[in-house]
């Protein structure tokens, strides 16, 4: 029965990844993503044990400008919190985000509920998520080749709609597997007078990492991600992280097409809940209209939940002892 399952959800996740309308990423894109599963992934939430928060800053191809000396390279902060309800099997998790490049800034709040299920060795978690999406764009930097009178010279336009995401994920310890969907609703946005049209499109996301106790202190975790919005047309992160005794980590990532990156981490506090964590990428491929590197900084914390324990005095009589 349980292998049964477990293939009915391979099928089920390469199928909903291979239907995906044609469209280029929109999405935000991190390279320490196997650590943020939840931006990705309504169903990252609430896993593991306590509460978990974590922010993030990634300036992406420092240096860029372009050729009117306006800037525009893209800057990203991710923000999120997670926890579980553990009574219930429930998780429950917030995600802000705030997108910039060139002359647009994307904001995100999310809220997402998942569902913990237990199948055999393994736990199928199913998530949800609905929040609101806000597009703001500046004229002031907007450079149109062909200008319209009906498009505003300065100032900026901001917009707002909802969103929704949903998602699954099968983990069982040493191996995990998810696919989702974000921007299920394709929200849509209009600036000046409807003549500057933004339509987020469907992103579908499978990521799959794989644990490896190499010894009593090193663990290897290879992993992927796939990201699409068109069959023929999608990108993938790899990587490889090796961690010695849960306190200091390095490996190495690749983006497709796109750039090669170092990533380190290490562990701070004496049950290592705090976290610190940089990422390096070297672009590799389209330096013409790109800056050749890029920096991600990266704090978590875990918050364990507070246990409750009695400590039991020995009551001394002349004739009982209990």
């Amino acid at each position: 029965m349980e292998g049964q399952i477990y293939r009915y959800f391979w099928v089920f996740m390469f199928t909903c990844f291979l239907v995906v309308p044609a469209f280029s990423q929109q999405d935000a894109q991190f390279t320490q993503y196997m650590y943020n599963g939840m931006f990705y992934n309504p169903a990252f939430s609430g896993q593991g044990e306590g509460y978990q928060f974590s922010g993030l800053h990634r300036s992406q191809w420092s240096g860029y400008s372009t050729t009117a000396g306006l800037g525009g390279a893209p800057s990203t902060q991710l923000l999120t919190a997670s926890g579980s309800l553990e009574d219930l099997n429930l998780g429950f998790g917030l995600v802000f985000v705030n997108d910039r490049i060139g002359a647009t800034s994307n904001q995100e709040v999310n809220l997402s509920l998942a569902y913990h299920y237990g199948i055999g060795r393994g736990v199928l978690s199913v998530g949800a998520s609905a929040g609101i999406f806000s597009s703001t764009l500046d004229f002031d930097l907007l450079e149109l080749i062909n200008p319209d009178l009906v498009v505003p010279a300065a100032g900026s336009e901001s917009q707002y709609n909802v969103n929704f995401s949903a998602g699954a994920l099968y983990d069982r310890g040493n191996l995990y597997v998810g696919l989702s969907a974000r921007h299920v609703n394709e929200p849509d946005f209009n600036f000046g007078d409807g003549n500057l049209g933004n339509q987020l499109k469907l992103h579908s996301y499978l990521i799959a990492g794989y644990r490896i106790r190499a010894s009593a202190f090193w663990t290897v975790e290879p992993s992927v991600l796939l990201k699409s919005v068109q069959v023929d047309n999608f990108s993938y992160d790899m990587s490889v992280i090796a961690s010695y005794n849960n306190k200091i980590s390095g490996g190495l990532a690749y983006r497709g097409e796109e750039s090669a990156s170092v990533i380190l981490g290490y562990s701070l506090l004496n049950d290592n809940s705090l976290r610190l964590g940089y990422a390096f990428d070297l672009v590799v491929g389209g330096l013409e209209a790109k800056s050749p590197s890029s920096h991600e900084f990266m704090l978590t914390y875990n918050l364990p939940k507070a246990k409750r324990s009695v400590e039991r005095v020995i009551q001394r009589t002349p004739r009982f002892r209990f």
